[in-house]
């Protein structure tokens, strides 16, 4: 189980986008459930088919699941978890709620260690708040760098881990998605090398949300 944060209000969207990224690579290939809180689909923005097209996303990868509060967002991401099926569930909720405590994160941590997928909850409009994750990030969207000819540059992100089960210092990515290669990659003119975002675990970089089994 993993809490991203959107930085700002105005980072719902992009917090949206990196979990839909990070959900995919912890997938390997099984379906995603993506648990939408009503409220942050229309802060943010309701999913746009071409938009989850260019993110390398087809219809068959994922299952929508629109959630009218928290406390269904929850029930969501709880039984999603316990289906073999499903390789990630990302679970989007806007705002500050009380739904969304210690002891629902420990229920969802369960859920995700006993189950068969890796969870990420995707925060915006709150605030950080200690959970059972295993790690905690932070955030938002940066300017891509444009690709030859002009043409629009990938989706960029920054990312501040702020917390890691077993401790480590906070620190900060620059990444960008390619949709080519279904992963987070260091942004041109550097190697195509896939960022590692879990700085403690270089040994497995490539697949920094990978579910751990014991």
């Amino acid at each position: 189980m993993h809490d991203l944060y959107a930085e700002t209000p105005t980072d719902a969207v992009a917090i949206n986008a990196f979990g839909l990224g990070a959900a995919l690579q912890a997938a390997d290939g099984r379906a995603i459930v993506w648990g939408l809180h009503d409220m942050m689909g229309l802060e943010a923005g309701r999913p746009h088919g071409p938009g989850l097209h260019e993110m390398g996303l087809a219809p068959s990868d994922m299952l929508l699941v629109r959630a009218p509060d928290i406390q269904t967002l929850l029930i969501i991401g709880e039984e999603a978890l316990r289906t073999p099926a499903v390789g990630a569930v990302l679970l989007s909720a806007w705002g500050e709620a009380r739904a969304l405590s210690l002891t629902a994160s420990r229920r969802l941590a369960l859920a995700a260690g006993g189950g068969h997928g890796t969870l990420f909850l995707a925060r915006a409009g709150a605030v950080p708040a200690p959970s059972a994750a295993e790690s905690r990030w932070s955030v938002r969207a940066v300017a891509s760098a444009p690709l030859e000819g002009g043409a629009p540059g990938r989706p960029s992100f920054s990312a501040t881990l702020l917390r890691r089960r077993g401790g480590g210092e906070p620190r900060t990515w620059i990444m960008e998605w390619d949709r080519d290669t279904r992963s987070f990659r260091e942004p041109a003119p550097l190697s195509g090398a896939v960022v590692p975002l879990a700085a403690q675990r270089p040994a497995e970089a490539s697949r920094p949300f990978r579910r751990r089994v014991a």
